[in-house]
């Protein structure tokens, strides 16, 4: 396993490069700072000197070199709009991502599981027909569409939830529910179509001929062998949310690492975007680790193959 572990955090050196490499030099095609941050009446000596303090006088590829010299060093830099560290400002925002994706997957595995369980136990059974309408419409629909509607119904016409923030659990569940749609339409289908064939596996036959009870082969032996693959579903969409929480934290006046992205690129606050991107990647390619690991740990054929 640990010969796994190495082998997974060599592969991810080479990926984690090219998007360092990437946000540093994309972050710049957005424009001279100097433009944001200086009156309209600057002089060209003030905007040398606005460039001398902060790097930008020197050629993009020493400035890069620089950066990297800063990596090693743990500072990514200071925001150009609030003057704290970079890092400080990604680690205030990051924590509010990570509870709004944790609370909508948690949410999501539960529901799928619990529906995707009952339409498997009774295939083409009127509620095993309404739970694929309501996967597949649930995982057709877009997020960003979607939550204008829940704003549209919720917030404008009904008045009942706020349209931004974070103050009391009203405020949590127009962001969740927008979150919500996607994964648990795609986890649905994953768990019903893995119970489907655990409900008619030989083990599950062997164990229903002993006499075992039913919720027992259900949750006992069924459950447990259709889990790898809605794990490995559910963290591939864990990912993919916080990867993708830009739009709904925009939407929502979220205050997480989404919206501190694309402030950042709207302020031109190069040092905050380049923390804020190198923390989602880091964090995504632990996730990745985490979910090879817990497979390997659910599917015993998995861990033979990594242990050999």
């Amino acid at each position: 396993m640990l010969a796994f572990l190495r082998r997974r955090i060599v592969s991810s050196a080479l990926p984690l490069l090219v998007v360092i490499l990437g946000v540093f030099f994309l972050a710049r095609l957005t424009g001279n700072p100097a433009n944001l941050y200086l009156p309209l009446s600057a002089t060209p000596e003030m905007r040398a000197e606005f460039a001398a303090r902060n790097g930008f006088d020197q050629p993009v590829i020493v400035q890069f070199l620089d950066y990297l010299g800063q990596i090693a060093r743990l500072d990514f830099g200071e925001s150009l709009r609030t003057a704290q560290p970079a890092a400080q400002a990604v680690l205030q925002a990051f924590p509010a991502t990570l509870q709004l994706a944790g609370t909508t997957m948690l949410i999501a595995i539960a529901a799928a599981v619990v529906i995707g369980s009952l339409a498997a136990y009774r295939p083409n059974s009127p509620a095993d027909r309404a739970a694929n309408f309501l996967s597949s419409t649930s995982a057709s629909v877009p997020d960003f569409w979607f939550a204008i509607m829940l704003v549209l119904v919720f917030s404008v016409t009904l008045n009942w939830l706020p349209t931004s923030g974070t103050e009391g659990m009203a405020a949590w569940v127009l962001p969740i529910a927008t979150l919500l749609i996607r994964p648990f339409g795609v986890l649905v289908q994953v768990v019903r179509g893995s119970m489907v064939s655990a409900l008619s596996a030989p083990y599950t036959r062997v164990a229903r001929s002993k006499g075992a009870d039913e919720k027992r082969v259900i949750f006992g032996h069924a459950l447990r062998n259709a889990a790898a693959p809605a794990l490995t579903v559910a963290g591939d969409l864990t990912v993919s949310m916080i990867n993708g929480a830009v739009v709904v934290e925009t939407i929502f006046g979220w205050p997480g690492i989404g919206k501190l992205m694309i402030d950042s690129i709207l302020e031109r606050d190069f040092a905050v975007l380049q923390a804020a991107v190198l923390l989602t990647a880091l964090t995504i390619f632990a996730l990745n680790i985490v979910i090879d690991v817990c497979y390997a740990l659910l599917d015993a054929r998995v861990r033979q193959g990594v242990t050999a």
